[in-house]
């Protein structure tokens, strides 16, 4: 994920005392709106829902509020209202409004989020409404994994998937005679060959910043084969991590390599934004991002100088890869539970899904979307083709509900710098990533 994806999934919220005497108020505020149209009030007004968004963003807002009205038109007797807090802040005061029961039906669920809500019972199990509904049945294997990610229960309703893709430039390709990579050799092979420093030509944006972690974990597991267990994708299916084996130990090498041979020297820092600047600025000539990055790449270059691919394979032709999400919950104290989900239900529907997904620059969540010829060729075709080969593409649960997952990032981002520098050993790094991770275990989520 990137910068703008505010975590604060590690964040419990054990007391709930101050924050609901700082929300008095806004409960106060809430109850009366709760009651308009409330079930058995003999009242013929609208019943009101209430909805809060959290990755805001004024273009996104617009067009949440386009299908919010799409839904009211369709359902004359629910309004709502749509709740759009600043981004910095939007996950906290989600939380704040949940914890204090503020009136609120329907939100906004991350899977940065979505431990915390159901830990202190915040959201619905939506079991009871999934099972009767339809489009449940076309979620792809991405969304009903994430849907399902804790105690494999839906509690939430994925809107869009965030995967990754390889990005790389045809006409640098095309000068070298090259394919594009289909395994992490491949691609250190042609990032080599196209790298040139004298005309400031690299292969590969390397990401040595933040964020670094997930581009070595995920070539780490991609080298394990189907030995990596897709459920708990730190650990092997044998119960070892995944650093404890030689094929970690080459996969790291070659993450190195690629570095060393095939990337900016300064790319040692690089994070989201530098990397995703060297592409487009024509420094590097691959890169592998989230589908966000497909418009910002086609506004700063020329069509026909780049295109995508599925991320590379490890050395047994699979690839393992993170499915980041997001989608719309229900508030376990909502009052109007039906009229929530038949929100939820809208926004859900493939149709809605396919005209959010696009405005937005996201991965659509049902399969029927393959069938569209915006999905079918162009940009988008890889994540179409990898969810569809899911012997070959293996989505996993990521390690993001482990107690230290924070502190890991920080750990595997500077010892793996600290290498680049001579300050530590291959060797030595992975024996204390295995143990930190066996530790992990030992501890428990």
């Amino acid at each position: 994920m990137r910068g703008i994806f505010v975590r604060i999934g590690k964040k419990w919220f054990a007391s709930t005392l101050l924050l609901v005497t700082a929300l008095s108020s806004l409960t106060a505020c809430g109850s009366g709106t709760s009651s308009e149209g409330a079930a058995g009030s003999g009242s013929t007004e609208p019943v009101k829902i209430r909805m809060i968004e959290s990755l805001t963003s004024p273009a996104r807002t617009e067009v949440l509020k386009q299908m919010v009205s799409k839904f009211e038109e369709a359902n004359p007797g629910i309004d709502v209202e749509l709740i759009s807090p600043p981004l910095d802040s939007a996950d906290t005061k989600i939380a704040q409004m949940l914890s204090s029961k503020a009136d609120i039906d329907v939100l906004e669920v991350r899977d940065s989020t979505v431990k915390q809500f159901v830990t202190n019972n915040w959201i619905t199990d939506l079991s009871a409404y999934t099972s009767k509904w339809s489009g449940y049945g076309t979620l792809n294997a991405s969304a009903q994994m994430s849907a399902n990610y804790i105690e494999n229960k839906p509690y939430y309703i994925p809107y869009g998937l965030y995967e990754k893709i390889l990005f790389y430039r045809t006409d640098w390709f095309k000068e070298k005679g090259l394919e594009a990579p289909k395994t992490w050799e491949d691609l250190y092979a042609a990032a080599k060959a196209i790298t040139d420093p004298s005309k400031n030509r690299y292969g590969y944006s390397f990401r040595g910043g933040k964020g670094a972690d997930s581009y070595i974990v995920d070539m780490i597991r991609d080298y394990n084969g189907t030995n990596t267990n897709p459920d708990d994708a730190m650990f092997l299916k044998n119960g070892s991590t995944i650093f404890s084996t030689p094929e970690a130990k080459q996969a790291l090498e070659n993450h190195l390599n690629i570095y060393k041979d095939g990337s900016p020297k300064d790319s040692v820092n690089w994070g989201f934004a530098e990397m995703v600047e060297g592409f487009e600025a024509g420094v590097t000539g691959m890169l592998i991002q989230d589908p966000d990055v497909i418009d910002v790449v086609k506004q700063k270059m020329g069509e026909g100088t780049w295109s995508t691919a599925a991320i590379p394979a490890g050395p047994s032709g699979v690839t393992h890869y993170k499915v980041g999400a997001a989608g719309w919950g229900m508030a376990a104290h909502s009052e109007h539970k039906d009229e929530a989900w038949k929100l939820i239900e809208f926004l859900s529907s493939p149709e809605q899904n396919e005209f959010f997904t696009q405005k937005i620059g996201l991965i659509p969540v049902h399969t029927t979307a393959s069938e569209n010829e915006f999905y079918k060729t162009g940009y988008y075709k890889p994540y179409m083709d990898m969810n569809a080969d899911a012997a070959h593409y293996i989505p996993v649960k990521p390690e993001t509900d482990y107690k230290g997952f924070g502190e890991w990032r920080s750990i595997i981002q500077q010892d793996t710098q600290a290498i680049i520098f001579g300050k530590l050993s291959v060797d030595d790094a992975l024996k204390k990533w295995d143990a930190y991770w066996l530790d992990q275990k030992k501890q428990g989520k």
